[in-house]
């Protein structure tokens, strides 16, 4: 029996990346605003988390919880009265993890304008068990050259992403054979 017989994450086909690419339209409320006057990031942190979720889990077929969020980026205030389109998509995947591309857009409710891009986001989504354990998902299939950029782009981060926690680890072992305790 070969080493690809035996890895269950073989034995489930891959997805292309249109089979679990998601958006999310919100229309922004007094609710929702800061003490600026302008939507709260929180507010559209969550529904760049929501979507992505959404994405996630029609990706693994079931369950996927939020690893990490990075490069979250607002490129310009969203304001009261906005109608926000967050679409989010399958960038990259691993055994058991998923790198969530994320674009946020807004428009007014009221004008026929065209949709600006105010913010971006990549997350990394694990899929769990019943258990909360990890479980494989099907690899992404992109389709596009667009989609097999981002999918290469997403590697660096995720080399970048491991490559940090490995530093840190590091120089937190180093600081504690030290003695030095934070």
């Amino acid at each position: 029996m070969t080493i690809q017989a035996q890895d269950p994450a073989a034995a489930i086909p891959g997805k292309p990346t249109s089979a679990s690419r998601t958006t999310l339209s919100h229309i922004m409320t007094g609710s929702d605003t800061n003490l600026m006057g302008t939507v709260h990031g929180g507010v559209i942190m969550k529904l760049v988390d929501d979507a992505a979720g959404a994405v996630a889990g029609r990706h693994s077929g079931g369950p996927a919880v939020t690893a990490s969020m990075d490069e979250m980026a607002f490129l310009s205030p969203v304001r009261v009265g906005d109608l926000v389109h967050v679409k989010a998509q399958v960038n990259w995947t691993g055994r058991s993890s998923m790198e969530i591309g994320v674009r946020v857009l807004a428009e007014r409710w009221n004008e026929s304008t065209p949709a600006t891009q105010v913010g971006s986001a990549y997350l990394v989504f694990t899929a769990v068990d019943e258990e909360g354990r990890p479980r494989p998902v099907p690899q992404v299939l992109p389709e596009t050259e667009r989609d097999r950029r981002r999918s290469q782009e997403a590697q660096i981060r995720r080399t970048h992403r491991l490559a940090r926690r490995r530093a840190i680890k590091e120089l937190r072992d180093k600081r504690a054979a030290e003695g030095m305790l934070d």
